[in-house]
């Protein structure tokens, strides 16, 4: 049985689409003749919790731990909901940010490079050198963000030579926030040296998207794999436990990802559809930007929203079912076209519509077109938009292809990594 060492930031209580791919990980791999051992920071400081994920974790799992310093815990001393607002990954345009928001970006961006996590670095990698001196690991794999974690893999790399997995579940200098950090020139040359370090150090290479693996497999000549995100439920038999049509959007809705022209649409339908009035209502789950919020109230949709904050996996996973269609939103540039939100295998599971709305080009669309699970739209198309809902809320949309789906389950994405780690 091969034995690997899997270094994570995000681990249960920690909440949000970052735990989910390798708890699920870790629940199949030995399905696969693989032991997975876990490293993660003995006191993080996670901006979002959900203690039912707690559950999930195998009870015989081995788990490393070493404290790690938080730079957020003394930025919070100044601004606690900014410093959360920021951490979360919810940051408002330019013009809508306080001074302090823009003080505490200006510092995250060009003084701790790659990220705030980066003082794990030098305790983990010490640490680790004398855990491998004492027992013998096959393989170790980093996951990020935050991607300071892959300067610890690049130190074992060097130090030890062991076999090393890079796991990017999200792009790093690609990635849409990084025009949002105020980074000096010279900052972002760090990042694109250090990216460079590691797509180089690395033996195996993992991405979630289309487009992330094209962008790696272009910097580099080590093999880059691509397995997405997925789903751990059976797929839903299509079925409404209500009579009302639920549109709902679950997961944090920032600024950048505001579809204005989904709620004109909606409000038209609204005006010009009485039977759709009477049974329509917009559910939002999740960290909700102040400017979506005011977006929806001036499309006159207030009185039909509710909006529900964060709630935990088992509560997502039982709205999405309850839903009549699923809203799947990105930011509209071309940094995020390779983004594919780890929802979307949710959303395959739950078997109902899916209303995509995002930048020309994204990687989520062609999962949609192998599945027909949804409808792709891009954020000026209002007019395309409201016929597919109008489609949808008459029944009209097509079947989903179940045997499509089902490789995105997390046991079949698991074999496929297990295929990486014993090459």
């Amino acid at each position: 049985m091969k034995k690997v060492l899997i270094i994570a930031y995000y681990w249960p209580p920690a909440g949000g689409p970052g735990v989910q791919r390798w708890l699920k990980f870790v629940k199949y791999l030995r399905d696969f003749n693989v032991e997975p051992v876990l490293y993660i920071p003995e006191n993080p400081s996670y901006p979002i919790r959900d203690e039912d994920l707690v559950q999930e974790v195998p009870d015989d799992i081995q788990i490393l731990k070493k404290p790690i310093f938080e730079p957020y815990s003394l930025a919070g001393i100044f601004g606690r909901r900014e410093t959360q607002t920021i951490s979360s990954g919810i940051i408002e345009d330019s013009r809508k940010q306080s001074l302090l928001q823009k003080i505490l970006l200006f510092i995250r961006g060009n003084f701790f490079i790659p990220d705030a996590r980066k003082f794990w670095v030098r305790p983990s990698v010490k640490f680790l050198k004398q855990e491998l001196e004492k027992r013998a690991f096959d393989t170790i794999i980093t996951t990020g963000p935050p991607h300071s974690l892959h300067l610890i893999g690049l130190e074992l790399k060097k130090d030890t030579g062991i076999r090393w997995i890079a796991d990017f579940r999200d792009p790093w200098t690609q990635i849409g926030y990084h025009e949002k950090m105020k980074l000096a020139a010279s900052s972002r040359k760090k990042h694109e040296k250090l990216e460079k370090k590691v797509l180089n150090a690395a033996d195996d290479i993992l991405v979630t998207s289309y487009t992330t693996r094209e962008e790696f497999e272009s910097k580099t000549n080590r093999p880059v794999h691509l397995i997405t995100n997925g789903f751990d439920t059976e797929i839903e038999q299509q079925n409404t436990e209500h009579s009302e049509f639920w549109i709902s959007h679950i997961g944090s809705l920032l600024a950048g990802r505001n579809p204005e022209n989904l709620w004109l649409a909606l409000s038209e339908l609204l005006n010009e559809n009485e039977d759709f009035r009477k049974k329509f209502r917009l559910k939002l789950a999740g960290r909700i930007s102040d400017s979506v919020l005011e977006s929806i109230q001036a499309a006159g949709l207030q009185e039909f929203l509710e909006n529900k904050g964060y709630i935990s996996h088992s509560e997502a996973l039982k709205l999405q079912r309850q839903s009549s269609v699923l809203l799947l939103l990105e930011i509209n540039s071309e940094e995020t076209k390779g983004i594919i939100p780890g929802k979307v295998f949710e959303y395959l599971s739950a078997n109902k519509p899916i209303l995509a709305v995002g930048p020309a080009n994204w990687d989520a669309e062609q999962i949609l077109k192998k599945t027909l699970a949804g409808s792709f739209f891009q954020y000026h198309e209002k007019k395309a938009i409201k016929t597919y809902i109008l489609s949808c809320f008459r029944g009209e949309v097509l079947q989903p292809d179940r045997t499509e789906i089902q490789q995105y389950h997390r046991r079949n994405l698991t074999y496929k990594l297990s295929e990486v780690i014993r090459k």
